[in-house]
């Protein structure tokens, strides 16, 4: 198994439909240990359970990435209960309702700060306080989404995180490499997940996500979950820095995919099977 003997962190698993969730499960099925976060005590109770009936473990944590005194003790919490670890799997996203319902100029500087700390200055502080407790050839691991470096309808605010995500996956890479740890980022196609949800208009994003990509569906959690794991482990030894794709080749498309109607007209697939 290519994880055994390892140990990894999983920092925001929210239930068993999150994508944290599948990249824990491919970990898990590899020989890894896991220990796991939580946000609050409403999460807790679904987190815990599945961290020890399904990955048999009791290394469990509370964390708020806003928080400054969670910050602050994570790394020697997890150092003490659960030992070093092997990988760090940063799962953490957020932005107020209103700041993916209204227009992006709409966007106010409260939430445009809220989305960017919780987001994304986020991995960076992690990265850097959980750093000591990780072992040489260590991996880290963030999720991204098309919204970043494209348009996507109602994204808004979450769209310009997922960007600076991504490019502090590329600063982060480079002060890792000196200490022979890496860092990338998947980015996951739309999944029905408990973040998702605050996406206004989400059905339509699925819905024209199966039509348009080249597999001609949506990806699921275990899909996510099997790239993950290749990509923490030393399989990729070779790899970081990196935004890898796994949304059904739906990021390779310029324009939507066309299909012809029963009066034999060509049209977007879209409207046809509308």
């Amino acid at each position: 198994m290519f994880l055994e003997g390892k140990k990894g962190l999983i920092v925001g698993m929210a239930n068993n439909k999150s994508i944290a969730y599948g990249i824990a499960k491919a970990c898990h099925n590899q020989g890894a240990k896991l220990a796991f976060t939580y946000l609050n005590d409403s999460l807790k109770k679904r987190v815990e359970p599945i961290a020890r009936d399904e990955f048999e473990s009791d290394a469990v944590f509370e964390l708020d990435v806003s928080n400054p005194e969670h910050m602050d003790r994570i790394a020697k919490e997890v150092e003490e209960k659960f030992g070093k670890i092997d990988f760090l799997v940063h799962s953490v996203a957020f932005a107020p309702k209103e700041a993916l319902t209204d227009e992006f100029i709409k966007t106010s500087k409260e939430a445009f700060e809220i989305a960017m700390n919780i987001s994304v200055y986020s991995l960076i502080d992690l990265t850097n306080r959980l750093n000591p407790v990780m072992n040489d050839g260590a991996s880290v691991l963030t999720l991204s989404y098309l919204g970043g470096p494209k348009y996507v309808p109602n994204y808004n605010v979450m769209g310009v995180a997922k960007a600076a995500l991504e490019a502090s996956v590329r600063y982060l890479a480079v002060d890792l490499g000196k200490e022979n740890k890496r860092i990338n980022a998947i980015s996951a196609g739309p999944i029905k997940t408990l973040a998702a949800s605050g996406i206004g208009d989400f059905k339509n994003i699925l819905s024209w996500n199966e039509i348009n990509s080249p597999l001609k569906k949506n990806v699921t959690i275990d899909e996510v979950g099997n790239s993950a794991m290749y990509l923490l482990s030393p399989l990729s030894s070779g790899v970081t820095g990196e935004v890898h794709y796994v949304d059904a080749g739906y990021n390779i498309m310029g324009m939507g995919a066309v299909c012809k109607d029963e009066d034999g007209k060509t049209r977007l697939c879209w409207d046809v099977k509308k």
